[in-house]
């Protein structure tokens, strides 16, 4: 097994958000995955500690919005590598944007934001963000999948694998 490598974790990220925006072609190993997701993290806890210490929710709500494509983009090749639709990521990605939006609004406003997000969050915003959590349990469910060896429909198999040969028929 491979020991973690932080240096990996940075390479990772930043060809995603530099080569791979918002890529939903192919596929992508369970090892770059969530290493894209713990860099992804870091720099959201990064982002809010910073945005606290400048008192300013705006920074969280623009790094948010930033992620938000590259790892709709991640998501959707590695559902691919497991021979699912990458088109499936949109269940968790909508409910994510609607809540980023409505943060980066929040942010704006100020005070009279705050107002106007307890009102959204307590009409339909409980069941956007319900239907959020329930995308998500099921993405991580799909994510954490070992991928299809060899080739799919997606492409090849990003370890580099090969199918098992069929066995002979008598």
């Amino acid at each position: 097994m491979d020991s973690f490598n932080p240096q990996a974790v940075i390479a990772i990220f930043q060809d995603t958000i530099t080569n791979h925006y918002f890529d939903m072609q192919g596929r992508v190993r369970r090892k770059t995955f969530w290493y894209f997701v713990l860099a992804c993290v870091v720099v959201s806890i990064v982002a809010a500690i910073i945005g606290s210490i400048l008192h300013t929710s705006l920074l969280g709500a623009v790094v948010g919005l930033g992620l938000l494509l590259p790892q709709a983009g991640m998501g959707a090749r590695r559902l691919q590598d497991i021979g699912r639709p990458g088109t499936l990521v949109w269940a968790l990605i909508i409910p994510q944007l609607i809540f980023q939006i409505v943060a980066l609004m929040t942010a704006i406003t100020g005070p009279f934001g705050a107002l106007g997000f307890l009102a959204f969050y307590f009409t339909i915003g409980w069941i956007v963000n319900l239907v959020a959590v329930i995308a998500l349990i099921a993405m991580i469910y799909f994510w954490v999948q070992p991928g299809t060896v060899g080739p799919n429909q997606y492409g090849e198999d990003p370890k580099g694998g090969t199918a098992p040969a069929a066995p002979a028929t008598a």
